[in-house]
């Protein structure tokens, strides 16, 4: 039973996700920062409010006479904050993934060997074939019969 789970924790998959929770815990607190320091200070200015979530709040009437609020303002700050993070994934994670695949696959496609790939038997094998196919065959070296 404990050798079950040791082998379920030590998988790199759930590494890799323990890894990218804290990452993304560490991110939310940039983009809340990002909003609680930058965005609401600007809505601020512009709305008289201290945050979108204040700002553009529509009441209506209920049906037992009471008033309800629509948030608009809240929407429209969940929406920037949802910009801001997908903005900030692609631009830091995506793109620069992509223009390294992108040249990793012409490097390839131009001959140049990957350097991630571990040499093998067969690809020193390999090159050795394509050197002794390049000689000569007039050369000294030309196998007696």
């Amino acid at each position: 039973m404990l050798k079950g789970f040791k082998e379920f924790i030590l998988r790199g998959n759930v590494i890799e996700l323990a890894v990218a929770v804290v990452i993304g815990t560490a991110f939310t607190a940039v983009v809340t920062s990002i909003v609680n320091n930058l965005i609401n200070p600007l809505i601020s200015a512009v709305f008289r409010a201290d945050s979108l979530d204040t700002a553009l709040v529509v009441s209506i009437p209920t049906l037992d006479g009471g008033t309800s609020d629509v948030k608009f303002g809240a929407v429209i700050g969940a929406i920037i904050t949802f910009l801001i993070v997908a903005a900030v994934v692609y631009f830091v994670f995506v793109l620069p993934m992509n223009t390294l695949k992108e040249r990793t696959e012409a490097k390839r496609k131009a001959g140049a060997p990957d350097p991630d790939e571990p040499e093998t038997e067969l690809t020193l094998l390999s090159e050795i074939r394509d050197l002794l196919a390049e000689r000569p065959a007039d050369g000294p070296h030309q196998p007696r019969h």
